[in-house]
């Protein structure tokens, strides 16, 4: 006989407590691959800079991007630009905080405004130096002029004056490298540098043929306000930037005027070559001639609202008969504020040629990591609301300063101002 094999399954006892620690497992397995995935796919979005927006009625899961305004921005393509710089470009590692800089200059340089800038801390270090009187470099005032590099300004006992660098200078190479489409920031960390250095420049004067300059940078200490005692009872001031110290400068000078000089009748105050800085320091010298409250300027805002500036000061000069004002191309800003200020109030004369035409407002950001930011916040106008950006302020008295009487040390715009001071 064929034996018959009998098959036995168990269905309780010990296997049946195997199957269901087996489920138990299996259970456990699929929440924790679940998880996995859950917390995977939230870090990938949470670290391109997304948002997740969980609604419950309906329930849904909305992304969005960071947005710094209602406007429909994308930020996904810069995460996703960013990522891919950091993880394939060829020199790796990256430097993220230089790759954050550059990203944030090229944000701010994008508006197309020379005056609104980025400036990272070795940058924003060195213009503030520069307001405080006293910095490393060459020391010379930049700018942008129909997005030309120039010097806007060779600063008093700097290396490029007495390199024979003048205000309007174009600069068309630094280190024989084109400034062709150059910002200021970066003209400023190319040209800026250690005393005893040297910093070379191709400069363009007018028409003439391109020439190059080797300046040796050194420490420049410059006071912003100086005086002659010219004789007949003539001041003359000089003014050369709107810094942190100008006003405390300009109280010494004017102390030093009552107590030197028995006549006073006339004053020329010289701001050729001052490219500007302080708002406020213009309007407190400002203070000094102008008699009551009065506007020394007009602050307009982007929505057309004017704000006036007004001096209230007790000056000592407000009984002066006579005010000259001398004034160039590389007289800008706040020169400019004080120029059209004391012509409108005190008619005072301006003698010398236009002067440079900025006719916006800064306003500087310090950050915590030593950056700084420039921005463009209103426009100013003169005391007539006349706006003078890009225009300039015409003399009353048109005077040139030729190639051959800056080498003979002449000064006809000085000379012209003295001459009319003593036919009072």
């Amino acid at each position: 006989m064929t034996p018959v094999w009998k098959f036995h399954f168990p269905t309780s006892g010990l296997w049946c407590e195997k199957m269901k620690g087996f489920k138990i497992f299996q259970r456990v397995l699929i929440l924790i691959l679940v998880s996995l995935s859950t917390f995977y796919g939230g870090y990938n979005l949470g670290k391109r800079g997304y948002l997740i927006e969980i609604k419950k009625n309906p329930p849904e899961i909305k992304i969005l991007n960071r947005s710094p305004s209602s406007k429909e921005i994308d930020f996904g393509k810069f995460w996703e630009v960013w990522n891919l710089v950091s993880t394939q470009y060829l020199e790796r590692p990256v430097d993220s905080q230089k790759m954050l800089w550059g990203a944030i200059t090229g944000m701010v340089n994008s508006l197309g405004d020379p005056y609104t800038s980025f400036l990272p801390p070795q940058v924003n270090k060195v213009v503030n130096s520069n307001l405080n009187g006293t910095f490393e470099g060459i020391g010379a005032e930049l700018g942008l002029r129909e997005n030309q590099l120039i010097v806007v300004a060779p600063l008093d006992g700097s290396p490029a004056k007495e390199a024979g660098v003048r205000a309007g200078d174009a600069i068309v190479e630094i280190e024989g490298v084109s400034t062709l489409g150059i910002s200021l920031n970066e003209a400023v960390s190319k040209i800026r540098g250690d005393a005893g250095t040297v910093s070379t420049l191709t400069l363009m004067r007018g028409n003439e043929a391109p020439f190059t300059v080797m300046i040796k940078r050194g420490v420049i200490t410059v006071a912003s306000v100086s005086w002659e005692d010219k004789g007949d009872g003539t001041a003359y001031i000089r003014v050369s930037r709107f810094g942190n110290e100008t006003n405390n400068d300009w109280d010494k000078v004017v102390s030093q005027i009552d107590m030197g000089m028995s006549e006073l009748d006339a004053i020329i105050l010289d701001l050729r070559g001052n490219p500007g800085g302080y708002m406020a320091s213009a309007v407190y010298l400002a203070g000094e001639f102008v008699k009551g409250k009065q506007p020394i300027l007009y602050q307009e805002n982007a929505l057309g609202e004017q704000i006036a500036h007004e001096t209230d000061r007790v000056g000592e000069f407000q009984s002066i008969p006579s005010v000259y004002i001398l004034l160039d191309g590389g007289s800008a800003s706040a020169s400019e504020i004080l120029a059209a200020a004391l012509k409108f109030h005190v008619k005072a004369t301006i003698i010398g040629t236009k002067s440079f035409g900025k006719g916006t407002i800064q306003d500087a950001r310090d950050f915590s990591d030593g950056s700084g930011l420039h921005i463009t916040v209103a426009k100013w106008l003169t005391p007539d609301k006349i706006w003078v950006h890009k225009n300039g302020i015409e003399p009353d008295i048109k005077v040139e300063r030729t190639d051959e009487d800056i080498n003979n040390k002449i000064d006809a715009q000085l000379d012209k101002a003295l001459e009319l001071a003593k036919e009072i």
